[in-house]
């Protein structure tokens, strides 16, 4: 019979070496040319591989000292392969038990003690039945005598698989057949080897094999199927297994069960819905959150005592205890043996104890060997951000370096040491609270409290809740849009020479402000379709009246038009009702508003204040704009207020 559980553990073991196999190296100029190397070679599409960066990649200089990426890549092992692999292993399995023998019946003649026996055992599958004329040659042959052939014939016909008296024979004492046992010297395995039986010579039963292993002090482990076949059938002058001990099991160690990737070399590539590999996306950091569960420890094993044939016990170790590795910022639950974050931020294995940081440091810029950054805590940059790459964070971003075409978002401040240089406007900056930089040049900024520059602010859209102070030697603002709720203060704004337009506008929190213009354009737009509509219908309406009825597709336009006009119209209700909650909240606000500043306002600036404009047409100095009366006035310069020269601690705004 197929033993089906060995036959599925070859199975497995097939598999692994197949993957074993399947691990392949592959280089490239870039880690993009090496993966999609792999994807080649293993003729596997890239999200199905995973690999390891052996040799980070170096492009040189100016030519020079070039070095290639170098990767270790195999098949990425999913839930789905796992059950493929499961099905091909009961797929074999099945296509095995189809291919079981057919196997013809068997007939064995004994001659025990007390006469004769014969025993029938039927056929397997498409096998042939046992044939009176082979059973009585056999019984022939062993010198039978006496013999009933209709019980015979009862026998061949029932196949009981027993074995039933059929006759006597002349007993010849000398031709017995004879067994011994032997037992290794570690008393785990006992053998019985077996003289065959000459003219006239007893076979031995299998009630005499048991008794000759009792008298052998073989009282367990004996192999009662083995025994059986053996007895019926014996492989003589050679040594038979009949029975086996049990050796001793160790317990298991407890060990940790992580629950997060515990290998920080390996990358980790994302798929897009579109099937497409974004390589910036390497998912280094592993996030977590406050309450997470981050590990938990499975605890050791009894082991299980072992028992040689002769009946003595095999001790066994029990699995040996650990202590949990606890390292910072986690803590044990109340089971005893699950790890649990103590906040947001990244989880690390560190000296073979678990961390949890509120802080990631990347050691030089943000690009292709780091990839974007997803941090839920604070990220330290010490060098710069390069194009085309995104850091967001739960915490604060503070970048030693610059911020060229990228993104940036945080639910904390941002501080840049040096400055943000976006192109053609391009780059987002979004702070949760303020922004600090030493410059922003063609960006769009966005924060949350308030915007401090020290060199200035230059074609830039930035928008401020508070105040966006541009405050230093070569501090000013030229060109852009700048909006914030109270302030905007610079040594100069405008420029004598640029032709680039430079707006400010205060007196107004800058996202309810945009998002009363989507309205407003929306509003618009719905209107016009409204006025369309309902031109329509009234043609339709017209012709109906004067021929009394419409042919069927007019009929069921004006239907149409109908529903129409009834959707813009809630459309419309809800569209006002929005911009009304929107006025009136920019309305209650008691900001004052004003536009500083200490040097220079140039002509060609636009200052707003609430709902209030004023082109600037002469040059002006130390002067502040405000709001009276509906009207913008110009009057002597306002230093802005103390709290917006502070910085974030170890930060100097100027």
């Amino acid at each position: 019979m197929v033993d089906f559980v060995q036959l599925q553990h070859a199975m497995k073991e097939r598999l692994e070496r197949d993957r074993a196999i399947h691990t392949i190296e592959a280089e490239g100029a870039t880690m993009e040319d090496a993966v999609a190397e792999a994807s080649t070679l293993l003729n596997l599409p890239i999200r199905r591989i995973e690999y390891e960066v052996m040799v980070k990649g170096f492009s040189g200089f100016m030519g020079t000292g070039a070095k290639k990426w170098k990767i270790k890549a195999y098949e990425r092992v999913t839930a789905e392969t796992i059950e493929e692999e499961k099905e091909a292993a009961e797929e074999a399995a099945e296509e095995a038990a189809k291919a079981v023998l057919d196997k013809d019946g068997e007939v064995y003649v004994q001659l025990f003690y007390d006469g004769a026996y014969l025993k029938v055992i039927p056929p397997v599958n498409k096998g042939r039945k046992a044939h009176v004329s082979t059973v009585s040659h056999l019984i022939s042959s062993r010198g039978v005598s006496g013999c009933d052939m209709s019980l015979v014939e009862k026998i061949v016909k029932e196949e009981a698989g027993m074995y039933v008296k059929i006759g006597e024979y002349q007993h010849n004492i000398a031709a017995d057949s004879m067994a011994t046992v032997d037992i290794t010297a570690d008393e785990m395995k006992a053998t019985v080897t077996v003289t065959p039986p000459g003219s006239g010579g007893r076979d031995i039963p299998k009630e005499a094999y048991l008794s000759l292993l009792r008298s052998n002090k073989v009282i367990f482990g004996v192999d009662e199927e083995a025994l059986i076949a053996f007895s019926d059938k014996p492989d003589y002058k050679e040594p038979a297994q009949l029975a086996a001990g049990i050796r001793a099991v160790d317990g298991k160690d407890s060990y940790i069960q992580y629950n997060f990737e515990t290998d920080q070399t390996r990358v980790r590539l994302k798929e897009s819905s579109n099937g497409r590999v974004d390589f910036k996306d390497l998912n280094i950091i592993q996030n977590v959150v406050e309450g997470q569960p981050l590990a938990v420890k499975i605890p050791p094993e009894e082991g299980t005592p072992g028992r040689t044939v002769t009946g003595k016990v095999m001790p066994a170790r029990n699995g040996k205890d650990m202590a949990l590795p606890l390292g910072k910022n986690v803590h044990v639950g109340d089971d005893g043996v699950t790890i649990i974050s103590d906040m947001n931020g990244q989880v690390i294995l560190a000296g073979g104890k678990i961390n949890v940081e509120p802080v990631y440091t990347v050691q030089g810029d943000v690009n292709i060997k780091t990839g974007n950054i997803i941090f839920l805590g604070t990220v330290i940059i010490t060098g710069s951000v390069v194009d085309g790459y995104s850091v967001k964070a739960a915490g604060n971003i503070e970048i030693s370096g610059t911020v060229e075409k990228a993104e940036l978002d945080a639910e904390g401040d941002i501080i840049v040491h040096q400055g943000i240089t976006g192109r053609s406007s391009s780059g987002s900056i979004r702070a949760g609270r303020s922004i600090w930089a030493r410059f922003i040049e063609n960006s769009q900024v966005e924060a949350g409290n308030m915007v401090v520059v020290s060199d200035g602010i230059i074609n830039s859209h930035v928008d401020a809740y508070k105040r966006i102070i541009c405050q230093g030697k070569r501090a000013s603002i030229v060109g852009g849009r700048l909006r914030a709720t109270e302030e905007i203060n610079a040594k100069g704004i405008g420029s004598p020479t640029s032709g680039t337009e430079t707006i400010c506008e205060v007196g107004f929190d800058p996202k309810s402000k945009e998002q009363l213009e989507i309205l407003s354009d929306q509003k618009e737009e719905m209107e016009k379709q409204l006025e369309e509509v309902q031109l329509n219908m009234q043609t339709l309406i017209n012709i109906k009246k004067q021929r009394k009825t419409l042919p069927e597709d007019k009929e069921t336009y004006l239907n149409e038009l109908m529903d129409k006009r009834q959707e813009l119209t809630e459309d419309l209700q809800k569209n006002k009702g929005d911009i009304e909650k929107i006025q009136e909240f920019l309305n209650s606000l008691k900001a004052r508003g004003r536009v500083s500043a200490s040097s220079k306002v140039f002509p060609g600036v636009k200052v707003f204040i609430r709902d209030a404009k004023e082109d600037v047409r002469n040059e002006y100095r130390a002067v502040t704009f405000i709001l009276e009366d509906g009207l913008i006035r110009v009057t002597k310069y306002e230093e802005p207020d103390e709290e917006s020269t502070k910085g974030p601690d170890g930060y100097i705004t100027s």
